[in-house]
């Protein structure tokens, strides 16, 4: 398979195949894309669904061999006992069948329904006493509706005695609300941690957070899965030299994000674009530190909103004489006028992943999809062994 390649002092050939950029501890954990990986005890196997009318390919995963380390005597009481139960709210059920079929385990039964007047109405359809249980809720817009059904599904759960709630929030919406930068502010942030934890939530699991102050507004404990081994093993599967690659950190809040993303592109230099937000939702590119000309950027952000950022700054970077332009963020948002700003021909591709779903309108060309699946099913199964999640990220 293709990878990114540290070049020789001469040349910067692609055709060879020699090693990846990542240790073979890291390199191919949560590899989604392509069905071609070969079956061995180092991958999962995974395969990606047929593209339809141009929608992008969402990785489906398959049956597979699990890497030694994914082995932690699990089936011995999990599975047999039925101590371990997921359930599914409705705002993202595609990548909780994902998750829980990486987890060789069944959906919980619950039923979820709105009222004339709007009110939701939770009921579990099987018992809980004494269980860990997960409950898969992004709260990605509309953000009070899904945050709601969360709050309500947890609080069914807690008055059904189960011994343990885990939160899996895949997106937490409000986390941009997360300080006071003017005046008489809310710190919606902190409301709606308050909110979970009295709803009665015992842990929360949330992907790519956008401060990681965040963490510190929750009063119970918080796993934070990192969703960057996604991005980039599905980067090492293309044939970029890793002289012609730079990371870009849309705006200076994001440097450390985009830091830590560099050094595993085999140390790849950092550009910064400099900005001035003058609105919410509103953003003025003023100039680049660093040097693009002739490279191909790989611009990181956690989240894309409006694209107001991204795409001004690949704007800014094909100005700057930059060869190819290439997103990357972990949350999709995609508010509009998004999909007009991505595809209009700045980028070469747009890559996120599937931590909120897409709807039939977010779909264009340059986008491609990938599955976290793998990953949130494999920290579920370290909180529930009591296993350190901090080492898939090492």
């Amino acid at each position: 398979m293709a990878s990114l390649l540290p070049s020789s002092p001469s040349s910067c050939s692609t055709s060879s195949s020699s090693s990846l950029l990542f240790p073979r501890s890291f390199s191919r954990r949560f590899i989604h894309h392509y069905s071609r990986i070969p079956a061995s005890n180092n991958y999962i196997r995974c395969e990606i669904s047929k593209s339809l009318s141009g929608k992008p390919l969402v990785p489906i995963i398959n049956d597979g061999v699990l890497p030694n380390f994914m082995q932690a005597g699990r089936m011995n009481n999990t599975v047999i006992n039925g101590r371990l139960k997921i359930f599914s709210g409705t705002a993202n059920s595609e990548l909780s069948q994902e998750i829980a079929r990486y987890m060789g385990l069944d959906l919980g039964m619950i039923k979820i329904k709105r009222f004339a007047d709007g009110e939701i109405y939770v009921q579990l359809q099987e018992s809980v006493r004494g269980c860990d249980v997960y409950l898969v809720q992004p709260t990605s817009p509309p953000a009070n509706e899904n945050l709601m059904e969360l709050l309500v599904m947890i609080d069914a759960c807690r008055r059904a005695s189960a011994k343990n709630i885990t939160a899996v929030i895949p997106y937490f919406g409000y986390a941009r609300a997360d300080r006071k930068t003017q005046g008489r502010e809310s710190i919606a942030a902190k409301l709606v941690a308050n909110l979970i934890t009295e709803a009665g939530a015992d842990r929360v699991l949330a992907c790519d957070l956008h401060s990681g102050q965040s963490m510190g507004y929750f009063d119970i404990p918080v796993d934070h899965v990192y969703c960057q081994p996604v991005i980039l093993d599905y980067l090492a599967s293309k044939s970029i030299c890793s002289n012609d690659l730079v990371v870009v950190s849309p705006d200076v809040g994001g440097v450390a994000r985009a830091r830590a993303f560099a050094k595993k592109l085999s140390d790849a230099p950092l550009a910064i674009v400099d900005k001035r937000r003058h609105g919410h939702n509103v953003a003025e590119v003023m100039n680049l530190i660093g040097d693009v000309k002739g490279k191909v950027a790989v611009m990181l952000d956690d989240m894309i909103d409006t694209a107001g950022t991204i795409s001004k700054g690949a704007a800014l970077l094909h100005e700057e004489g930059a060869r190819e332009v290439y997103a990357c963020c972990t949350h999709g948002v995609f508010s509009p006028p998004a999909i007009e700003r991505l595809s209009s021909g700045l980028f070469q591709e747009v890559i996120v992943t599937n931590t909120i779903p897409l709807k039939e309108q977010h779909y264009f060309p340059q986008l491609t999809v990938l599955s976290v699946a793998n990953l949130l099913g494999e920290t579920i199964w370290r909180v529930h062994d009591d296993s350190s999640v901090s080492s898939i990220f090492t």
